[in-house]
């Protein structure tokens, strides 16, 4: 996670609107413009920032980001992600592990620590993660991967493949470890506790540095895909918390009526004009982002008995 604070680049703080930001990094841009005699590198610094904060959903990404407790996570569209990892692994490629974890709406608007258990390779103790005994492959030379010329003429390209040999380890075992046969990891349960970030977005991804596989010589980062679950009557739409509330003919008759919240129960006043077409808005009782904060959208359902 890049870890370099935008809004300090900018010279604004974080609350601080869209339209002040654009004019902060204008004002930035002249004064340290390659063209105008300006500094390049810090003018390339500043075209960064703004490119992370100056739009607002790049900007709700940041701020998630640099919130998150796990320090190294970081959060992706799902299908960019697969496309990053889409060929096999070569020697130096840091493995990933991919696991879909399911969040509760509720757990994440109190930002709720919850436990995880998953299964993972772990490195075997015997060997120490070695596998046996080894040599260098053959194959490649101990690179891991082999450089073929695809086509002819002009139109040829150059690829590097992995060694199917040595499956991109550059190594060969010779005496397999006897406790793990050679495949240097035994298959285990991991629980960690880990802390929910405050608004994740359904389908976003979750990294976490090291807590994948082990795969030559190190463990791997393990990638979460989020899954919002809707429990107690809650969803979620963007920055605002969303409630069902389902009222009697009797509840009608009335002032007012209770809906529950994470923050605790809130007592809200029937609207003159009550119409279940339209969800009531109870204002700033949504997700809080840095340069936003929801609402509570309470839809309305009538439920009464005929007879």
């Amino acid at each position: 996670m890049n870890t370099e604070d935008y809004y300090s680049v900018l010279g604004v703080t974080e609350d601080a609107s869209q339209e002040d930001i654009k004019k902060a990094y204008r004002k930035l841009a002249k004064e340290y413009h390659p063209d105008k005699g300006g500094d390049e590198d810090t003018f390339k610094k500043i075209s960064v920032a703004y490119d992370a904060i100056g739009d607002e959903s790049k900007r709700r990404q940041y701020d998630m980001e640099r919130k998150n407790p796990f320090g190294d996570a970081r959060f992706a569209n799902f299908n960019d992600m697969f496309s990053m990892f889409g060929n096999q692994f070569g020697r130096n490629q840091r493995p990933n592990k991919v696991i879909r974890f399911e969040v509760d709406i509720v757990d994440s608007y109190l930002n709720n620590k919850v436990k995880l258990t998953y299964k993972r390779k772990e490195k075997c103790d015997t060997c120490n993660g070695t596998g046996g005994r080894k040599n260098v492959c053959k194959q490649c030379g101990g690179h891991g991967q082999i450089i073929q010329t695809i086509g002819s003429g002009m139109f040829v390209q150059t690829v590097a493949m992995t060694c199917q040999q040595c499956g991109g380890s550059g190594e060969i075992i010779l005496d397999p470890c006897h406790t793990c046969n050679g495949a240097s990891t035994k298959e285990d349960f991991k629980t960690l506790e880990i802390r929910i970030p405050h608004g994740v977005e359904d389908g976003q991804i979750v990294r976490l540095q090291s807590m994948g596989d082990f795969h030559n010589g190190e463990y791997g980062d393990l990638s979460m895909k989020i899954e919002l679950k809707s429990t107690q009557g809650f969803g979620k739409m963007g920055e605002h918390l969303l409630y069902n509330k389902f009222f009697t003919l009797e509840d009608l008759s009335k002032e007012s009526f209770s809906v529950p919240h994470p923050n605790g129960e809130l007592s809200v006043n029937f609207p003159k004009n009550f119409d279940t077409s339209r969800p009531l808005r109870v204002k700033g009782k949504g997700f809080k982002y840095s340069n936003v904060i929801g609402d509570l959208l309470i839809n309305q359902y009538i439920k009464y008995n005929r007879d």
